[in-house]
C-alpha cells in the first residue's frame, strides 16, 4: 500500500477581528496508522460552518477551543479506509467530526454510518445533519410557529434559515425571509416559496421589511445580530418568541458597539410584550434527533422541502471559502469536497 499522506489545515495563530488567510497553515504528514479497535477515514465531504470563528477565539463559551497549531474542527463525511474495527469495513461511509484533514483515526466512538442509496451523503452535512436539526429544534421547541403567524429568519439563504422558513410554511406560516442579495431574494421567493424575502443592503432595509410584515413579527430565529436585529426589534408582537441561534454580524468583533447602552430598551421591551428569547445548541435537543430525521426525510422525498450546496474543491481551499462564509458570500450550505469516493 503506497504511504498516504494527511494535508492538514491548521490554526497558524488566533485572529484579532476578522480572520485572515495568515490565521490558517497548510501542514503535511503521513497519515496516522489504526491501531487494535481503530478506523483509518479519509475524508470525503468537510462541513464549514459559523461556530467554527467562535472555536479560533480562546475566549470562554460553550465549547473548547481549537489550540493553535492543531487541526481545524468540523463535521465530515469520511471514508473508511482501513480498519482493525469489528463494526467497521474499508469502503464505509460515516459521519464523523474529523476536522479540515485528509485522514483521521478514530475508536468508533460517534461515528454513523450513512446509506448512500438513501440520500447523497453529503446532506447529512446539511439538510440531514446539524444545520438541518438546528432549524428544526430551533422553531418547533422555542418558536412554536402557529397557522397565520409571521415568522422572519435573517441569512435565509443559508442551510439553516432555508429550513426554518420552509419549515414555517409546513405549519401554515407566512415566511418572510432576509437575506443579502437580489438573486438570493428572488431564490428564496420563486425556489423556496417564502411569502417576502428582504435584502439587508438595501438602504430602506427596515421600512422594506416593516412593509413585509403588516401585522409584525410573531418567531424571530435569529442568525445575525447587528443591523438586522435592530430592524426586527420594534416589529415584535406581544409574546413573540426569538430563538437566538447565532449572532454571524458580531463575531469578529473586539469592543463593545458606539452608542448608548440599549440594555434598558430591551428589557422594557421583554417585560411589556412578554417577550422568550432564548439562546440555544443544538445538542441541546439531542433527543429528538429520531423525529427529526423521520420528519425531515419525510419532507424531503415528499417534494416539501428543497436544499441547496456550495461546493468548494479542494482542502486547501477551505480557509479563503471560510472567509467568504464569514462575510455572506456562500449561497447555500457551505461544503468542501476533500477527495472523491
Amino acid at each position: 500500500m503506497p504511504d498516504r499522506i494527511n494535508r492538514k489545515i491548521v490554526l497558524a495563530s488566533r485572529p484579532e477581528g476578522a480572520p485572515q488567510s495568515s490565521n490558517f497553515r497548510l501542514e503535511e504528514s503521513p497519515a496516522p496508522q489504526p491501531r487494535e479497535g481503530e478506523v483509518l477515514l479519509r475524508t470525503l465531504w468537510l462541513s464549514l460552518d459559523p461556530y467554527m470563528r467562535g472555536r479560533m477565539s480562546a475566549a470562554r463559551s460553550y465549547a473548547k477551543p481549537v489550540e493553535v497549531g492543531e487541526p481545524m474542527v468540523g463535521g465530515t463525511v469520511n471514508e473508511v479506509a482501513d480498519s482493525r474495527h469489528p463494526g467497521f469495513k474499508p469502503g464505509d461511509i460515516v459521519l464523523g467530526y474529523c476536522g479540515w484533514q485528509d485522514y483521521a483515526v478514530s475508536n468508533g466512538a460517534g461515528l454513523r454510518k450513512l446509506d448512500p442509496s438513501r440520500a447523497p451523503v453529503s446532506t447529512a452535512l446539511g439538510v440531514l445533519g446539524m444545520p438541518g436539526m438546528t432549524a428544526y429544534v430551533g422553531l418547533l421547541t422555542i418558536g412554536q410557529p402557529k397557522p397565520g403567524e409571521t415568522v422572519a429568519v435573517a441569512a435565509a439563504t443559508g442551510p439553516v434559515g432555508s429550513m426554518v422558513g420552509q419549515i414555517a410554511k409546513l405549519k401554515g406560516s407566512r415566511a418572510v425571509g432576509i437575506a443579502g442579495g437580489s438573486d438570493k431574494c428572488r431564490y428564496l421567493i420563486d425556489e423556496l416559496g417564502f411569502d417576502a424575502a428582504i435584502d439587508h443592503r438595501s438602504a430602506n432595509f427596515a421600512e422594506e421589511l416593516r412593509k413585509a410584515c403588516p401585522s409584525g413579527i410573531d418567531v424571530y430565529f435569529e442568525n445575525v445580530g447587528g443591523a438586522v436585529w435592530d430592524a426586527v426589534f420594534p416589529l415584535l408582537n406581544d409574546f413573540a418568541r426569538v430563538p437566538v441561534c447565532g449572532l454571524i454580524a458580531q463575531y469578529n468583533m473586539t469592543e463593545l458597539p458606539a452608542g448608548p447602552d440599549r440594555t434598558p430598551q430591551l428589557f422594557r421591551q421583554v417585560l411589556s410584550k412578554r417577550l422568550t428569547i432564548r439562546g440555544f445548541i443544538v445538542w441541546d435537543f439531542a433527543d429528538q434527533a429520531e423525529a427529526f430525521e423521520r420528519d425531515v426525510s419525510t419532507w424531503l422525498r415528499q417534494g416539501k422541502i428543497k436544499y441547496k450546496e456550495d461546493v468548494v474543491e479542494g482542502l486547501e481551499n477551505a480557509p479563503q471559502a471560510f472567509l467568504g462564509l464569514l462575510q455572506g458570500k456562500n449561497f447555500g450550505k457551505l461544503l468542501v469536497r476533500v477527495s472523491k469516493s
